[in-house]
């Protein structure tokens, strides 16, 4: 049993003892036999349904003869392109998914779909560039295939769900300058797209702007592509990144499309949507495509009822990021599920993109855990059915889980993901351990390293196998309701929720810390002496647990721990008290400052005082001869007044605590270094490179560095990066894009690496690294040296940088917090390195021509991928 692994052990224990546990039936019967025919079955309870998500082109080769339809769109080894993967691959794998513990799959869109874009040099083998809504693509399959797959499914006890499009088809055409007087003028025919300039299915055939009984069909909207995602007519109306925007309100189109994705229903068995781009079709259109009892085009809810699928499953996918303790665009994820002013139902339900990004945030990148706790409440004051809405920890749209968090942290993500409410989604190969995006699972497809990535020995599949076991044996992880017990308001620690429905209930408690954390005095509601039966862990240490006096539970977690524990319906008499910790400070203060700590104690001659949970900064106090004692607290590594901090005595062999104090800390930043950085100097060390020629960057110069500011508080350091332009063209999650910053942070005393991986670079003479930043748009990572290389980024560390943006002045802030600075009293001595580039699944390729998507003016394969930078910036 090793340390971030489940304890099969202890796993097989609880799962096999449900009556000594106390525990209901499993609620797992075996699946009736299937029927003669199993295109139709009924509709499962989504609750209890696992999803494993497969962009069908990288999944699996069943059927290497339609690879290559000759259109020149067919090369495995560029990931533009279409690399093998088809529907009867997925069906060769069925045995491997469902041993993971999956029980529905969500595949990307099988239609007809534009395979080679010439304007933007790109391929539609993700499925999402239809240019007909009926007909499979000819390098996944015949609708044969993917009936044979819906019956196989089935067969098993499982389900299929398929990726549709509302919102738009493919880029047939674009503007050049756009006249909405003349929507006709400076139009570009993609003419060379592949393998026709158009869609071939009716009504969505009249697509040509320049011919007029097109234009007068208002089947899609004459319009250029968005460049301001905060208008709302733009984002309903407007092309997103060219893409043809259908005209969803025009009665002609709603209904072509109802006509078209009941046929999957009707022809295929189809058991639920995930339905792209949501936030960009009207909701009124929604609710018509769903719910319609037109007879003649009735809404594919009423199609699936036809078919015996009561519960057809609906979800949504809108990206929204909120900021932690904000709620906005939430708000916006419900609207897509319920009116809020007549109550009708809209979509069942919605990807929970703003659990996934904080989940990310808490996790991978060491965010205090109140932001969790803040985004459980909000989702259950929100959202009207959040047991029906999908979970993810990454997907094909943004960066793997492991390309910037630890292995530790993905394994934390994957146990929140399954014990609390919502449809769980494991994205293909995560449970390989996957880092690349869109990375093929077999040898002969993108980056699979040439070989079949089907191992169901990895550890990770092992892993999430006890975890789905865990999910499907206890219903109250399913069906159950969470109630937050504790948060960390100040940084990365304990989390801890019960999970309640009915009688049953548990515990789920993680430590999100890289070091030993104390969970102390947590209330469990339960008598004192009550017994917790260990379920699960991820830490080797880990065992039964009983309730203290007062119902309190306290535990020492090691790092990255998690427990999950349910009652046990005993009781123990707890031994006599013999040792006492008492604060004689009142909690509630703020202090400006350093401030002194004293009290009482009996029965322990010493002990530790717990600042924030962490007990590897935790201060050894004496006691005095007469009881009392007295210690300084540092506030060094804080800032923020509005962040609650909390400490804790604590003499762990006495198992005795103090009452937990609370307190506050508001101190301010000062100018440390500044650097005025010349305009105009973003062309790489030797002033040849360019941007990319897409107008997106143009005159923009997004990765021009014009001031950066080294601020500090203690040890907390506050980077200021001002650059010439900040954009928001691609609707980014950390506000700003069209920019990476790769940071170098050299902490005195400690030895580093010279080498600046993946960037054909080495930092200046006199500085090594110890800490590696890297933030864009979408990803926020922090890596220590352990395994950095050339090609390597090192380790993924948390907590990350704080991300803010203030566009007015085009600066991007990146806070670090104290404590990656143990045992310094201050930033004396620290060396800083800037360097921005750009990044989107990896540092954007630098080639020797000009091109739309890529750097030009060097080679990306030797010459250093740095646009503009900073000397060494050193901290007085």
């Amino acid at each position: 049993m090793q340390a971030h692994s489940l304890s099969s052990k202890l796993l097989a224990l609880a799962f096999g003892a449900s009556a000594v546990l106390g525990c209901k039936s499993n609620g797992n019967t075996s699946p009736p036999p299937p029927p003669s025919d199993t295109l139709h079955v009924p509709s499962p309870d989504w609750r209890d349904q696992i999803i494993y998500f497969v962009m069908t082109d990288r999944f699996a080769n069943g059927d290497p003869g339609n690879d290559n339809q000759g259109a020149g769109e067919f090369d495995p080894a560029d990931g533009a392109k279409y690399s093998g993967g088809d529907l009867k691959g997925i069906e060769s794998k069925l045995d491997y998914i469902q041993g993971l513990g999956a029980t529905a799959i969500w595949l990307t869109p099988p239609v007809a779909n534009q395979w080679w874009d010439p304007l933007v040099n790109y391929g539609g083998y993700h499925g999402y560039w239809a240019l007909d809504f009926t007909r499979v693509d000819a390098h996944q399959g015949t609708v044969e295939d993917y009936q044979h797959l819906s019956r196989a499914l089935h067969g098993r006890g499982m389900y299929l769900i398929q990726d549709i499009v509302l919102n738009h088809m493919a880029n047939c055409f674009r503007y050049t300058r756009y006249d909405p007087a003349d929507v006709s003028a400076n139009v570009v025919l993609n003419t060379g797209a592949r393998p026709a300039c158009g869609p071939t299915q009716a009504p969505f055939n009249l697509w040509d702007p320049t011919r007029a009984e097109h234009r007068e069909s208002h089947i899609f909207h004459w319009t250029p592509s968005i460049v301001d995602y905060a208008n709302r007519d733009q984002e309903l109306g407007w092309q997103l990144s060219d893409l043809d925007d259908l005209n969803t309100e025009n009665p002609a189109v709603i209904a072509a499309l109802k006509d078209s994705y009941n046929y999957w229903i009707r022809e295929v068995g189809v058991d639920g949507f995930r339905v792209d781009t949501v936030f960009y079709v009207p909701p009124a259109t929604v609710r018509d495509f769903l719910h319609s009892t037109d007879p003649d085009h009735p809404g594919v809810l009423e199609a699936a009822r036809s078919k015996g699928k009561d519960g057809f499953l609906a979800f949504g996918e809108g990206f929204a990021f909120d900021k932690p303790f904000e709620d906005k665009l939430s708000r916006k994820v419900a609207l897509y599920m319920k009116d809020p002013d007549t109550g009708e139902d809209r979509l069942p339900g919605m990807l929970d993109f703003p659990l996934y990004g904080t989940v990310g945030d808490v996790f991978a990148r060491g965010g205090p855990t109140s932001q969790l706790a803040y985004r459980m409440e909000r989702r259950a004051a929100l959202f009207a059915r959040p047991h029906l809405m999908p979970m993810f920890l990454d997907n094909h749209d943004v960066d793997r889980f492991l390309s910037g968090g630890s292995r530790a942290a993905l394994q934390q993500g994957l146990l929140f993901m399954m014990t609390v409410p919502g449809i769980p989604v494991l994205y293909y190969g995560t449970e390989q351990g996957f880092t690349e995006q869109r990375g093929a699972m077999f040898a002969q497809g993108y980056r699979s390293g040439g070989k079949d990535h089907f191992d169901t020995e990895a550890p990770l599949y092992a892993f999430i196998r006890e975890l789905t076991t865990l999910r499907k044996t206890h219903p109250v992880f399913r069906h159950g309701t969470p109630t937050v017990l504790r948060q960390n308001d100040a940084r990365s620690g304990v989390f801890a929720y019960a999970m309640g429905d009915g009688a049953d209930m548990a515990f789920v408690i993680f430590n999100t810390s890289d070091e030993d954390t104390l969970l102390d005095n947590l209330q469990t509601g339960l008598p004192e002496g009550s017994g917790l039966k260990l379920l699960a862990s991820l830490d080797s240490g880990a065992g039964n647990a009983t309730v203290g006096r007062g119902g309190r539970l306290s535990l020492k977690l090691p790092a990255r721990a998690a427990r999950v524990f349910m009652p046990d319906g005993t009781t123990t008499a707890l031994p006599p008290e013999t040792a006492r910790i008492t604060l004689s400070t009142a909690s509630g203060d703020t202090v400006a400052g350093d401030f002194e700590l004293a009290g009482t104690a009996t029965g322990v001659s010493s002990f530790q005082v717990v600042v924030d949970g962490a007990l590897g900064t935790a201060q050894q106090v004496a006691v005095n001869p007469d009881g009392s004692w007295r210690t300084l607290i540092s506030v060094g590594s804080m800032v923020d007044p509005n962040i609650q901090h909390s400490l804790v005595a604590w003499n762990e062999e006495a198992r005795v605590l103090s009452d937990t104090l609370k307190f506050r800390v508001d101190r301010a930043f000062k100018d440390l270094v500044t650097h005025e950085d010349p305009s105009g100097d973003d062309v790489g060390p030797e002033g040849r490179y360019h941007y990319p020629t897409d107008t997106s960057w143009g005159d923009n110069h997004q990765g021009d560095l014009r001031r950066v500011v080294v601020q500090g508080s203690g040890t907390v350091l506050k980077l200021a990066l001002q650059t010439a332009h900040v954009t928001t063209v691609w609707n980014p999650q950390n506000g700003f894009d069209h920019v990476a910053f790769t940071i170098f942070v050299d902490v005195p005393g400690r030895t580093g690496l010279t080498v600046m991986p993946q960037q054909n670079a080495s930092l200046p003479a006199g500085m090594d690294w110890d800490y590696r930043i890297r933030v864009h748009g979408w990803s926020n990572a922090l890596f220590d040296t352990r395994g950095a290389s050339a090609t390597q980024d090192g380790t993924p560390v948390s907590p990350a940088a704080a991300v803010e943006v203030d566009a007015a002045s085009n600066t991007v802030f990146l806070t670090l917090p104290g404590q990656l600075f143990s045992g310094m009293t201050n930033l004396h001595g620290v060396k800083v390195y800037v360097t921005t580039w750009d990044y989107d699944g990896g540092y954007r390729p630098l080639v020797p021509s000009a091109e739309q998507w890529k750097f030009w003016g060097g080679d990306g394969t030797s010459d250093p991928l740095v646009l503009d930078d900073t000397p060494v910036l050193t901290i007085p």
